[in-house]
């Protein structure tokens, strides 16, 4: 059983119990014996599912986005959002199932035709900082293509994942189809990587337990999706508008307290610029409201452990350069004021690793060659953002970094129509975009004589 606490004030709000290695496997039985019968569903009416599933998931936007604030401590604001994001994927997938089309390959002698086939069961771990819309992100594409999926949520967050399965068959998608699995990684997740129904895992969460994932998919030559971690940089040179790039940074590496694998916790900024451009990011980082999430001008509420709390504040020992902070409010729940770090070198502990809390770290550049050295000087390679006036900087340095999500003067990383995913050790394959269900296909080759047939 894993007792739910409110981030925002340590209140319980309830609990949950824990699916061990059994549940998880009836879930995946079920799961597998409802897809022949999913699969074989017509394009057109598996779309109208998808859409009546959208619809229905709009329909209780206010009590998802609820759910988010009490179990996870989002902003409203940003709950909302996240909520409308599963919304918007699921209608943007409902146009895969009659657009799943094959190729006819010419050759001599027949036709060759090529089919999308679904897998079949696909595991979806999800992670505690934006449990709903990473949920969306791996359910709908696979739905849309034909495979089944089991769900499983975070311990520390599975009620918006668990209300998603509800939902679901309120939407006449058939038992079975999705099934919502809340339980403890090592537990639950590890029996979806490992049960030889399972076709696929899409995996979210850290770099080190996502080469566990890795490794267990191996042992079946299993497909797998990875996203993982980040330490993104936000590079400024001189020519850039200065003040609109620093009123930006804030919510680049603040946004969800920091708990997002794109924050730019990284921040470069070009030496010629560099005492100006800390005056203006002072005055954009102690505005930055923190506070109540359920208030509609918070912009950022609280980590969502104590625990997590202690591990991102184990960052900020003695010695640490910090340049400023924000505010946070005091008493109970899990709060920590925005927090500059800098001037720090390219090399320094809290330049190199995934913090995943409201720190950014300062770090002064040279030149462009620079700018792009140190922006690629990390094994993670996920997203970023380029602030320049000059076109062609902005597309050299966009080649150069090694990234799979870059913004060139702003700080977009995700729209569910292109794709997302990372570089080196931020991951494996890609999510979302046009091309993403076919990543839950297998592509079959079927070659048909028409020499000597009747």
């Amino acid at each position: 059983m894993t007792v739910l606490v409110d981030p925002s004030n340590a209140e319980v709000i309830g609990s949950v119990a824990d699916a061990g290695e059994e549940e998880t496997a009836a879930a995946i039985g079920r799961a597998a014996a409802a897809w022949p019968a999913w699969a074989a569903v017509a394009p057109a009416d598996r779309a109208r599912l998808l859409r009546r599933f959208a619809e229905t998931v709009d329909a209780h936007l206010e009590e998802l986005a609820g759910i988010e604030v009490r179990n996870a401590g989002h902003t409203i604001g940003n709950a909302r959002w996240e909520a409308g994001n599963v919304r918007d994927v699921l209608h943007y997938y409902s146009a895969t199932p009659e657009r799943l089309a094959g190729r006819q390959i010419p050759v001599p002698g027949g036709v060759d035709i090529t089919f999308h086939e679904p897998l079949g069961v696909v595991g979806v771990i999800v992670p505690w900082n934006f449990p709903l819309p990473i949920a969306g992100w791996g359910l709908a594409p696979a739905l849309a293509a034909g495979n089944t999926v089991v769900l499983k949520p975070a311990a520390w967050t599975p009620l918006s994942a668990l209300r998603l399965g509800e939902l679901a068959l309120e939407a006449g998608l058939p038992r079975g189809v999705i099934e919502a699995v809340a339980g403890a990684g090592p537990v639950a997740g590890w029996r979806l990587v490992t049960d030889h129904r399972v076709a696929k895992v899409c995996f979210t969460g850290s770099a080190e337990v996502g080469k566990k994932v890795m490794a267990g998919c191996a042992e079946q030559v299993k497909r797998v999706t990875l996203e993982l971690g980040g330490k993104s940089a936000n590079v400024v040179f001189s020519d850039a508008d200065l003040e609109r790039a620093a009123a930006a940074a804030p919510m680049a590496v603040f946004d969800n307290a920091g708990q997002d694998c794109c924050a730019r916790s990284r921040l470069l900024v070009h030496k010629p610029v560099l005492e100006r451009f800390m005056a203006l990011l002072e005055r954009a980082v102690t505005s930055v409201v923190v506070g109540d999430p359920r208030d509609e001008a918070t912009q950022m509420g609280p980590l969502i452990t104590e625990a997590h709390r202690r591990r991102v504040e184990g960052y900020l020992g003695d010695g640490t350069p910090v340049a400023f902070r924000g505010q946070a409010p005091e008493g109970p729940g899990w709060w920590m004021a925005p927090t500059v770090l800098g001037p720090v070198a390219p090399s320094d502990r809290v330049a190199q690793e995934e913090i995943f809390g409201p720190v950014v770290a300062v770090i002064p550049f040279d030149d462009e060659a620079d700018a792009v050295a140190i922006a690629n000087g990390s094994r993670f390679g996920l997203s970023g953002s380029i602030w320049t006036e000059n076109v062609g900087r902005a597309l050299r340095v966009a080649r150069g970094i090694e990234a799979g999500n870059l913004s060139v003067n702003s700080h977009s990383s995700v729209r569910y129509w292109t794709p997302f995913g990372g570089f080196k050790q931020s991951g494996l394959g890609r999510e979302l975009g046009p091309d993403a269900p076919e990543a839950f296909t297998e592509t079959k080759n079927v070659f048909i004589s028409t020499e000597g047939t009747r």
